[in-house]
């Protein structure tokens, strides 16, 4: 399939994420990362006492390398790479895929909030996974791909470590 060029040599799906993104900032990277760390907050708001089981520090760095990482490159083009879609059916995948991690990660949040249990832990972990791995790949951010992979390792382990009954 061809691409059709718009806008700076970029394609079509490419040139429609860039419009709303102003170049530099993702804006809808940005409002997923919003709309995942509104639940994270409430948690940490509501449950002060709660504190992190996990003695291992370097997959407590890796979580937090990786966490930080992928918020930062969903949000932040920091002009390393070009990236792009090569479909309209790929930006697709991105916008609709993303849509529902995040509506499937505030269902599991609303059930933990409900009854905090391992499943849901390990859900939520690996929904925001799923996210920052789909983000990277449709938009072929390798360096968000490579985050994505370290917060999965960091993040598995210290939830597996902080279960919970």
């Amino acid at each position: 399939m061809n691409n059709v060029s718009v806008i700076g040599g970029a394609d079509g799906p490419t040139t429609i994420f860039l419009a709303g993104s102003f170049g530099w900032l993702n804006l809808f990277g940005l409002i997923l990362v919003a709309l995942l760390l509104v639940p994270n907050i409430i948690y940490a708001l509501k449950v002060k006492e709660r504190q992190n089981k996990c003695q291992n520090k370097l997959m407590n760095a890796l979580e937090r390398i990786g966490c930080c990482g992928c918020m930062f490159l969903m949000v932040f083009n920091i002009g390393i790479a070009k990236f792009a879609f090569r479909s309209v059916e790929e930006f697709l995948i991105y916008l609709f895929g993303n849509i529902l991690l995040v509506a499937a990660c505030w269902v599991v949040w609303g059930l933990y909030f409900h009854k905090p249990v391992y499943w849901k832990q390990m859900a939520l972990a690996i929904l925001q996974t799923l996210l920052f791995l789909l983000s990277g790949l449709t938009m072929r951010h390798w360096l968000l791909v490579i985050f994505a992979a370290v917060f999965a390792a960091g993040r598995i382990y210290v939830m597996n470590e902080n279960r919970v009954s």
